[in-house]
């Protein structure tokens, strides 16, 4: 299997020209500037379905009981709210 692989993308003039102008800010080639792009999506992506999964198995009345609980320290001069 080769490691890379290439797919004919098809993009409206305004975005293509964008990416060109953005590419070359950025100092990289238009495929690399989408790989990237790409590869950012995924990982936000990525990580809106870890977080769901953390809000799902959450335990409200736990936390509730967690930060009324007594005790502790104040907090040091300068972390007040």
């Amino acid at each position: 299997m080769k490691p890379i692989s290439t797919f004919p993308l098809r993009l409206p003039r305004s975005i293509k020209a964008a990416v060109e102008k953005a590419s070359k800010q950025d100092g990289t080639s238009i495929n690399q500037f989408i790989a990237t792009a790409v590869a950012e999506k995924l990982a936000v992506m990525d990580a809106e379905q870890f977080f769901k999964g953390r809000q799902n198995r959450a335990d409200l009345k736990k936390f509730d009981a967690l930060m009324k609980r007594k005790g502790g320290q104040p907090p040091r001069a300068g972390d007040e709210i």
